[in-house]
């Protein structure tokens, strides 16, 4: 396969994640500004901070739902806002279109310009409806792969992406719930932080599947477990890294050849398998969430290193 192809892939997979993450930082972010007081907190910050992309907000103005939904929706100078991720997953998906089943193509090509004829007020009007469109769209893209795109190479280009990407959308969701309660700490353990940290399993459509393993208590520290560390959930940082872990020994197959992100992925394997939630909050959430991102950000600078992209 040309390493083009390879990297169109990869991002396509990795930007169609990134549209649904988004969507569901805004979720989460809606969840937690109905709290009373969330004006004070600025929650949308916490929300936009966790992108790694908000840094053009100043410090000491609050930043507002329509500030937020303007920048993680709409604008085209965010490369991770909803709009700017399903235009260049469609592009990269064109570059690749002989890698791709029919049903993968139509489900990025339906409504690619949706989002153009929307302004911040109208999307703030029917955002629940926009956000259920975007995560039907990512979703059908999924099921059309799943179901219908070969198990060759480029399938695992693809599923290393949206497995990267993943991982990196569950730490950041969690690097939200950090952020919201670094200025109260006094908040720990109340109704207000049992109410943000099930927003965060519903943000990941994680509520029911966590249920079945815990049942009805939910403490931060079985949340983060689940989260984190849960092998069986398809949304948690361990599956997304044996996932990485497994497409990419597929790949060394493929090519007759490994590289040093074959090394760093088994090393987050072995990360995950060394601690146990006691063990994230005894180090800091926040340390375990930034070291996790900061790993997974390597990770992709070699997988593009080790594939030759770009």
């Amino acid at each position: 396969m040309l390493s083009r192809t390879a990297e169109n892939l990869f991002w396509m997979a990795r930007y169609m994640e990134r549209a649904e993450a988004t969507a569901r930082l805004i979720t989460m972010g809606q969840r937690m500004a109905i709290l009373p007081g969330a004006h004070h907190r600025d929650e949308w910050r916490s929300v936009v901070r966790a992108t790694g992309t908000g840094h053009q907000f100043p410090e000491g103005r609050i930043v507002s739902e329509s500030d937020a939904v303007s920048y993680l929706m709409l604008d085209l100078d965010n490369p991770s806002s909803i709009r700017s991720c399903l235009l260049k997953a469609r592009a990269n998906g064109k570059s690749a279109r002989t890698m791709l089943t029919q049903d993968m193509w139509e489900s990025l090509n339906d409504g690619w310009r949706k989002l153009d004829s929307y302004d911040v007020g109208e999307a703030r009007q029917q955002l629940p409806a926009l956000i259920d469109w975007v995560k039907t769209r990512v979703m059908t893209f999924r099921g059309a792969a799943h179901s219908g795109q070969l198990r060759n190479e480029g399938h695992d280009f693809l599923r290393t992406g949206s497995a990267l990407e993943r991982a990196q959308m569950t730490l950041r969701l969690l690097d939200v719930k950090y952020y919201v309660l670094l200025p109260e700490t006094e908040v720990v353990g109340g109704n207000r932080d049992h109410y943000q940290w099930t927003s965060v399993l519903y943000a990941l459509s994680g509520a029911r599947a966590y249920h079945h393993v815990y049942g009805g208590t939910y403490t931060p520290w079985q949340i983060t477990d689940f989260l984190v560390l849960n092998r069986l959930f398809p949304r948690s940082v361990a599956y997304c890294y044996d996932q990485i872990a497994y497409r990419l020994n597929r790949l060394a197959g493929w090519h007759n050849a490994r590289a040093a992100c074959h090394d760093t992925a088994r090393e987050l394997v072995a990360a995950m398998e060394s601690i146990d939630s006691g063990e994230i909050f005894r180090r800091g959430l926040h340390e375990t969430v930034q070291n996790g991102l900061a790993m997974t950000n390597r990770l992709g600078f070699e997988i593009a290193e080790a594939y030759h992209f770009g």
